[in-house]
């Protein structure tokens, strides 16, 4: 007996085999990754001392110069605040913000792929700076890991966010 499944463990997406073989009845389990990422996250450093409205505002203009639309924007910060001292945990952004747009063309590129993907819209650039240095802020994206054989979606999806961050520093 054979079953093959994907199993999404962030940040690889790996193929899990089970094979019943042997008098026995034992169970063979491997796992092989169908797509490598070095790390789930891709972040980068204001080269100077930009402050956080400048940098969120470059990366709303970046993301227009994509022909691509702001859908909303993650107040991150706020809500870790306003809760964090209830669950026992101390600050570590002074600001962090995310923001979301979609990008028609790529959606459709994934929903192709498998249906499923949908659910990997909208993406989203963080900007936030740490209550220890608030000197400095940084950009972060996640990298998406598609079903289905969408490799080169992906490629299109981390080329996009990279071009928008790169844009904005």
């Amino acid at each position: 007996m054979r079953n093959t499944f994907s199993l999404l463990l962030l940040p690889l997406l790996l193929t899990i085999s089970l094979n019943a073989s042997g008098k026995d009845g034992t169970l063979k389990i491997t796992a092989t990754p169908t797509t490598e990422k070095a790390t789930p996250i891709t972040y980068t450093q204001s080269t100077d001392d930009d402050d956080f409205n400048s940098v969120k505002e470059t990366i709303e203009m970046a993301i227009a110069d994509q022909g691509l639309i702001v859908s909303g924007t993650l107040h991150i910060s706020e809500m870790l605040n306003r809760t964090g001292k209830d669950l026992g945990f101390k600050p570590i952004y002074k600001v962090a913000e995310g923001v979301e747009f979609c990008s028609s063309k790529i959606s459709h590129l994934m929903a192709q792929v498998d249906p499923s993907n949908i659910s990997m819209c909208p993406f989203t650039v963080t900007i936030y700076q740490l209550t220890e240095d608030p000197s400095k802020t940084y950009l972060s994206f996640r990298h998406v890991s598609l079903k289905g054989d969408g490799v080169k979606v992906e490629e299109k999806i981390t080329a996009l966010l990279q071009t928008i961050v790169d844009e904005a520093l």
